[in-house]
C-alpha cells in the first residue's frame, strides 16, 4: 500500500529527534492550505503512523512543517540566544499515488537537508 512518511535526524547531537512535531498541510490548486494531521516522531525519530496511506494518498501539492526551534531548546538548552531555525517547511508534490514518499529531515540548529526517500 502507498503511504507518505517522514523522519527526522538531529545532526547537532548525532542522534534521532525525539518528539518533533510535525504538520502535514494539504495544498489545493487555489493556494488554500488544510491541515491533514499533527504528529511527533518518537525515539527512533519517525512517527509512530504513516502520514498518509492507501486511499488518502492524492496527486497534489503538500507542506511538512517541522517544529524544530521548540526541540532544539529543549533537548540542548539555549544556543547563543536562540536556534536560527524555528520551523522548517517543506514543500513537495505527490504525483504518482500508488508509489511510497518519503521525506526524512535532517537538522540541526543552524541548517538542514531533505530528499525524496523511498
Amino acid at each position: 500500500m502507498a503511504k507518505l512518511t517522514t523522519h527526522v535526524l538531529d545532526t547537532y547531537n548525532g542522534i534521532p529527534a525525539e518528539n518533533v512535531t510535525i504538520e502535514l498541510w494539504g495544498i489545493g490548486q487555489d493556494g488554500t492550505q488544510t491541515l491533514l494531521t499533527t504528529t511527533h516522531t518518537g525515539v527512533d525519530g519517525r512517527t509512530a503512523e504513516p502520514l498518509l496511506e492507501g486511499a488518502g494518498l492524492h496527486i497534489g501539492e503538500y507542506q511538512l512543517i517541522f517544529y524544530m526551534r521548540d526541540y532544539f531548546q529543549a533537548k540542548i538548552g539555549t544556543i547563543n540566544a536562540s536556534p536560527f531555525l524555528n520551523v522548517i517547511p517543506i514543500r513537495f508534490s505527490i504525483y504518482n499515488p500508488i508509489d511510497n514518499y518519503h521525506v526524512p529531515l535532517a537538522a540541526s540548529p543552524w541548517a538542514y537537508s531533505t530528499y525524496r526517500g523511498s
